[in-house]
């Protein structure tokens, strides 16, 4: 989860830099084109090729939907508002995904770490100072997202573990591909790319290939409420890249909502530990392991 988190706040950072010159719609498109090429081939070579159909499968349906949504509302929000606000505001995932995997899947998620989920949603909030500067409506596109996200999370949790992750990663980046391609026009239309451009882009599709496989076996192979947290790291990455590359200082408020953050987080995570260690070895690993 952390190494996906480094992936995809490095590819937000060169999609925001891009926004400038380009609408959002063509950088899905073009970076889509490269990460299709390189997914697809990957997944030849591994044979994790299956049948197109396998997009009607509900679970794997779901993910690609919450995927595009989530995708689209996110860079609407991003190309609008400082890469820190925008990672700040989506930390509230990990609380949306554990509640939907109490309701849902009926995870056990004990007081302690509900005590840190909430204290890590408080952090947030520090961050975004609701009412003030920062808290707009890309700030409310920022937090659609969130809800697309936790639909995709929710569902690759239920994808039969027949489907091979690769495969899965390949039909959802094509069908973001296509989304990026249908808006293009309602966003202003098609802008020449440079050599530049080009070349960045195709680093952003490495950069989400990592992101996309990463994310998927951490949320297929661990419990949902201890790998959610994780998630946090998000926020570091974008500080430090907000800084180095767009010259954004985080205030006192900003760090003081980051350190409560990642310190819940962390927290959540040594609680899960210590709730399996305290389990039966038969029984401590929940479900079992999902194939790849």
């Amino acid at each position: 989860m952390v190494a996906a988190m480094a992936g995809f706040t490095l590819n937000d950072a060169i999609t925001k830099t891009l926004s400038a010159q380009m609408n959002f719609g063509e950088i899905i498109l073009l970076r889509g084109m490269f990460a299709i090429v390189l997914i697809g081939a990957l997944a030849y070579h591994h044979g994790a090729i299956r049948p197109w159909r396998t997009l009607m499968v509900m679970p794997v349906a779901l993910r690609v939907a919450g995927e595009v949504g989530g995708t689209l509302a996110f860079l609407a929000a991003l190309a609008h508002l400082p890469l820190a606000n925008t990672a700040a505001i989506f930390q509230a995932l990990p609380l949306a995904i554990t509640l939907g995997a109490a309701l849902v899947f009926n995870e056990p998620v004990g007081w302690r770490r509900w005590s840190a989920i909430v204290a890590g949603f408080i952090g947030v909030m520090i961050i975004v100072r609701p009412g003030v500067e920062g808290f707009n409506q890309f700030s409310l596109l920022a937090l659609a997202s969130v809800v697309f996200c936790a639909v995709r999370d929710l569902a690759t949790k239920r994808i039969p573990a027949e489907i091979p992750s690769l495969f899965i990663t390949l039909l959802t980046t094509i069908s973001v591909t296509v989304a990026g391609a249908i808006v293009i026009v309602p966003l202003g239309g098609w802008t020449p790319p440079s050599g530049r451009m080009i070349g960045l882009l195709a680093l952003a599709a490495v950069l989400l290939l990592i992101g996309y496989q990463t994310v998927i076996l951490a949320l297929r192979i661990g419990d949902i409420s201890a790998v959610a947290p994780f998630r946090y790291t998000a926020l570091l990455w974008a500080m430090m890249l907000g800084y180095v590359v767009f010259g954004e200082i985080p205030d006192s408020l900003m760090l003081l909502g980051a350190s409560i953050i990642v310190a819940s987080g962390l927290y959540a995570f040594y609680r899960e530990r210590v709730r399996s260690r305290a389990q039966p070895a038969a029984t401590s690993s929940g479900l079992p392991p999902e194939g790849v």
